[in-house]
């Protein structure tokens, strides 16, 4: 009973210290949290129905996925988990952060939350995290839904090597976790039609991370977009599981971090896709929010 209310009190908590920045008409949804084994986790469940599971990459978080929620789930039941050290969810300062660590935690919360099949969308980082557990778990996948992300190795591509050094370096990590480097700067170079991130979004991909502690997570998974090319490999070899899988593509061709050889990975390893190719940079789910709608009802339609 005690620790019922300790985790109630730990709720209110971080609801209240993120309503002084927390617009509820961006983001209308009741906060809902998951002890994992290495943190709370912080999610969202709107509407009923069969399950959608939203996977949001870096610096991201479920808010990402608001419009996509606002509209789906007035037929589905959707869902969207922050992982740990983003969004909502805990802060945690022993947790590695690779993004095999959190398709651990990924596999814990879908296992706690008992859903037995679920159609998934997955963006970025959400790529290797969310797809290594319907590699693992087939048959829950009703469908995928794929935002601009990869599921190969990365060691070799030379736009990751220099994402590396820069991260590697003194001035790289201390742009990340002293001026907040990666939701400040990256977000905003990373839309297309710059007009499209407002200054109210914006303020809720930064506010997230208010502190160099808060700002751990973001430094250990950019790390991880070569320190764990080996894993990404290891996962895209198996795509072949999901062959039967009906999925759809929807992937921004202006998108300066993930280039378009990327798609012709996918095109390939999932021939059985739909494919819709938008003029948005690489947060498609919020630059180009209104056309995803479209394309995931249409989808998901019986």
């Amino acid at each position: 009973m005690k620790t019922k209310i300790l985790l109630i009190f730990l709720s209110m908590t971080t609801i209240s210290e993120a309503q002084e920045w927390l617009d509820t008409s961006l983001y209308p949804f009741d906060s809902h949290f998951f002890q994992s084994k290495n943190g709370k986790i912080h999610y969202i469940d709107e509407g009923e129905g069969e399950v959608i599971l939203f996977v949001h990459g870096t610096p991201t978080w479920s808010f990402m996925y608001r419009e996509q929620i606002k509209v789906l789930s007035k037929n589905y039941r959707c869902i969207a988990l922050d992982h740990l050290g983003f969004g909502l969810s805990e802060k945690v300062s022993d947790f590695k952060g690779r993004p095999q660590d959190h398709a651990a935690v990924l596999s814990e919360f879908i296992q706690g939350l008992g859903l037995n099949q679920f159609h998934l969308v997955v963006h970025d980082f959400g790529g290797p995290i969310g797809l290594s557990y319907a590699l693992a778990h087939p048959e829950a996948i009703k469908s995928i839904v794929l935002f601009n992300t990869w599921l190969s190795a990365t060691k070799e591509r030379e736009d990751a090597q220099k994402i590396d050094r820069v991260l590697k370096s003194s001035w790289g990590r201390f742009l990340y976790l002293h001026s907040n480097f990666s939701p400040y700067f990256l977000v905003k170079n990373a839309f297309h039609d710059k007009s499209k991130l407002s200054k109210r979004a914006h303020l809720h991909y930064r506010k997230v991370f208010p502190n160099k502690a808060s700002r751990l997570a973001l430094l250990n998974l950019g790390l991880s977009l070569i320190g764990s090319s080996d894993w990404y490999a290891e996962q895209g070899a198996q795509l072949k599981k999901l062959a039967k899988v009906p999925s759809l593509i929807i992937w921004g061709t202006e998108d300066p971090y993930i280039g378009m050889d990327q798609l012709d990975f996918w095109k390939t390893a999932l021939a059985q896709a739909q494919i819709h190719e938008l003029q948005s940079g690489h947060f498609v789910p919020e630059e180009a929010a209104a056309e995803s709608v479209k394309l995931m009802k249409h989808f998901y339609r019986p």
